[in-house]
């Protein structure tokens, strides 16, 4: 039989090498052997080739004579034509041979195998699946022996066009033709799947197919709307992804060779092909995981497709989602902007004043001055950051512009506003960091019962402001260029405190191509922008605090505000008119208190005359009383010494264990049905006391509570300070879930199951009690 080969080529060399480097070749040649899973039968065949190609060009006659016959071959014109002969014998050739200008060999039928691995070697993947699967589909010409041992040969063809399948796939991956080099590889693994074959070499494709996935996510979802089913093949690869990792900020892995940080950029990248409405079902899905990333990705659909579509109810519900991202991270301006578009502007105010993003904070108050609130300001800030920062990322809205004033017109935006419930400004969940480092000194932040632009808030509701009135804002706004945006990143949640983002490289087409046989680790964000760039998230079940993001006196290069910078409180009348009205009260106590003092005596001298009465009748013992011993106390009693002792000592890893234990239990109660602070102030001080009070006076507000399950895992370092004997600190693994209720409802968006995780808890002693200042989750 004939296969479409030369000598030259099975060697590896050109028409011109000399006679050195043909036994340089030959010699190479026979030394690189194939893969171990061949048989010795094949390995034999492949070595014959190469032996009688060397015996042929090795004589310089019969390479005379070959060549003669392989120019010929090469350049002879069409068969019509004077002058052109055909040496080929199609009767004998291979079903792939029949063009008669294509060089051939003759080679014995049990040199087939040899023969097809000696073009897998070349790079012929695609002849090597044509001639491997005509033998395949024929099993009689191999099980009649004639090209060898029926079982083995079988064997070898299987795991040449196997190979073929694996190296097609990659080389079309390298080309960026993902689907395409999808298909190749599972017509491999289907292959070897159906035979039950070589399970190494399926596992090097089925390797490969995980590698590939991102790329065929990001080549699926980048097709026009109208490639259906495509796109909908796009999202279910992504979300196969998104189960085996464990979510978008999951810790597991889908063997796609992605990390934490470039699966969250790979996230972002493909945001821009999915809409607004996609993106909702998807990330509002992985947000119940729980997944602060997953959350704050929602928040961004609902609140650009909420606007897009006039539809406020969307924008109400990313405002409720907002609250859960509230207690652990700065989300305080998209909550300013979700109360702005719901027209309650007081909250909105409150949601500035607990902002610590102070360059968008410098430019709403540059563009409100003029005006008795921020209105403006944030009007035109919203409007810039929606398109901005917000519309781009959804591939339906990139274009579209943005108009506050528009959305305040639509008669479905005035009615929903009209009708929405009036809500305290503690309603909506606003938590915020409780200080801010300014050279090194914490300083408490304003807390919902301060000021906005000098008028106090937190004391009174005020309704809705009307569409009439935020289109006067709109329209009465100055038209300057907006503030860098400052806000929250994804990258931020979950690692509160974080200042640095890391930027991504700009890319233009969908994804950039490997460099080598491996994936995904060259897939980057289209988005340079750093803001937009995505870092681990570890989302803080157990509760802890958000750590102030801290920021040194210059950041971003604006002045940090000082205290006189913020604006003055308004409370000299107020001061005054309580101290006129504290003396009455003041009496009044001090009436009561001397009335329980004569009660109390009188009680006393009434039971002293009784029990003389009953000493001169003798006593009288009822049965079954208590074994009390007259030299011991009825229980322990503590030395006073020993009490002070401990309270100054080491902290012990059992009170280490108490400590965390009470903290769990008085968040549970603060969070709870019955909003009950008081145990907060038995076991948290400074910042993060009025941080979970304030929490605690925020849920009850919106009628909303959480029902916890805690458990301490372990308490795995305690540690003193070597400076102040009165400080400590704490690493403990907590597990929490959470159930959140919303006017009585179980809300499964923002509740979350039991998840572990690594806290570190900063203690301070005080009047002989461990009390926590600070948590920071590891």
């Amino acid at each position: 039989m004939r296969i479409p080969l030369d000598y030259y080529r099975i060697l590896g060399l050109p028409i011109q090498a000399t006679a050195e480097q043909l036994q340089q070749a030959h010699r190479d040649r026979a030394l690189q052997l194939p893969r171990r899973e061949y048989s010795e039968a094949a390995i034999a065949a492949r070595k014959q080739l190469l032996d009688e190609a060397y015996a042929v060009l090795s004589d310089p006659d019969q390479r005379q004579a070959y060549d003669a016959n392989f120019l010929a071959k090469t350049y002879e014109l069409e068969p019509d034509r004077p002058g052109t002969s055909s040496t080929t014998t199609p009767a004998e050739s291979t079903d792939t041979s029949s063009d008669p200008y294509t060089p051939s060999v003759d080679i014995h039928d049990d040199q087939l195998v040899g023969a097809l691995l000696i073009l897998l070697e070349l790079g012929e993947y695609e002849l090597v699946l044509k001639l491997g699967r005509t033998y395949l589909g024929n099993n009689s010409s191999l099980k009649n022996g004639r090209f060898g041992e029926p079982d083995i040969v079988f064997a070898d063809i299987i795991l040449t066009v196997a190979l073929a399948c694996l190296e097609l796939g990659r080389e079309q991956w390298q080309q960026g033709q993902y689907e395409n080099a999808a298909e190749s590889l599972e017509a491999g693994q289907e292959l070897l799947l159906r035979e039950g074959l070589f399970a190494t070499v399926r596992g090097e494709v089925q390797t490969d197919l995980y590698k590939l996935r991102p790329y065929r996510v990001l080549e699926l979802l980048a097709l026009p709307e109208e490639s259906t089913t495509e796109r909908r093949q796009g999202l279910r690869l992504l979300r196969e992804m998104l189960q085996e990792r464990g979510g978008i900020d999951g810790t597991s892995t889908d063997q796609s060779g992605l990390n934490v940080d470039d699966f969250l950029r790979f996230i972002q990248q493909l945001r821009s092909y999915l809409s607004a409405a996609e993106q909702q079902t998807l990330f509002e899905e992985e947000a119940r995981r729980p997944s602060a990333v997953a959350t704050y990705l929602a928040v961004y659909a609902l609140l650009a497709q909420g606007f897009a579509q006039c539809e406020p109810a969307l924008i109400r519900r990313a405002k409720l989602m907002l609250v859960r991202l509230g207690s652990r991270q700065d989300v305080h301006l998209e909550q300013a902007v979700c109360a702005l578009l719901l027209g309650q502007t007081e909250e909105a105010s409150r949601a500035l004043e607990l902002s610590h993003d102070y360059e968008p904070l410098a430019f709403i108050r540059e563009n409100s001055q003029g005006s008795p609130d921020l209105l403006p300001g944030l009007c035109l800030y919203s409007e810039r950051w929606l398109q901005e920062e917000v519309f781009p990322h959804f591939r339906d809205l990139a274009q579209q512009q943005v108009s506050l004033k528009d959305y305040f017109a639509n008669e479905q935006v005035q009615a929903y506003l009209e009708e929405l419930p009036n809500e305290s400004p503690n309603s909506n969940g606003w938590a915020g960091s409780s200080k801010v480092e300014t050279n090194g000194q914490s300083s408490s932040t304003r807390n919902a019962g301060q000021f906005s632009n000098g008028r106090e808030v937190g004391s009174y509701s005020q309704p809705p402001a009307t569409a009439t009135r935020l289109q006067q804002s709109v329209e009465s706004e100055p038209r300057v260029a907006p503030a860098t945006r400052a806000v929250t990143t994804v990258s931020q949640l979950g690692q509160v405190g974080a200042e640095h983002t890391t930027p991504v490289p700009s890319n233009s087409v969908p994804v950039t191509p490997p460099s080598s046989q491996r994936p995904a680790s060259g897939i980057v964000a289209r988005d340079g922008n750093a803001h937009n760039s995505l870092r681990p998230a570890a989302l803080d079940h157990s509760g802890p605090p958000p750590r102030e993001r801290s920021r040194s006196q210059v950041a971003n290069g604006l002045r940090v505000p000082e205290p006189e910078d913020l604006p003055p409180r308004r409370g000299g009348e107020a001061t005054s008119t309580s101290a006129k009205k504290s003396k009455p009260i003041l009496l009044f106590v001090l009436g009561l208190l001397g009335l329980a003092a004569l009660g109390y005596l009188t009680t006393k001298a009434f039971g002293w005359a009784t029990s003389a009465l009953q000493d001169s009748r003798g006593p009288k013992l009822e049965a079954n009383q208590p074994m009390i011993s007259l030299d011991r106390p009825l229980i322990a009693v503590p030395d006073p010494e020993d009490t002070a002792q401990a309270a100054a000592g080491p902290l012990t890893k059992e009170a280490a264990q108490t400590v965390v234990q009470t903290w769990l239990s008085a968040k549970a109660a603060a969070l709870g049905p019955n909003h009950a602070t008081t145990q907060l102030n038995q076991i948290l001080t400074d910042g993060a006391l009025a941080q979970w009070q304030q929490q605690a006076e925020d849920d009850k507000g919106s009628n909303s509570h959480r029902e916890y399950r805690h458990s301490i895992g372990s308490i795995d370092a305690v540690e003193m300070s070597d400076v102040d004997p009165n400080q400590a600190r704490i690493d403990a693994e907590v597990s929490e879930a959470a159930a959140f209720y919303v006017n009585g409802q179980l809300d499964p968006s923002l509740s979350y199951t039991s998840e572990s995780i690594r806290v570190r808890y900063t203690l301070v002693r005080r009047d002989g009690r461990w009390l926590i200042r600070e948590m920071d989750v590891q």
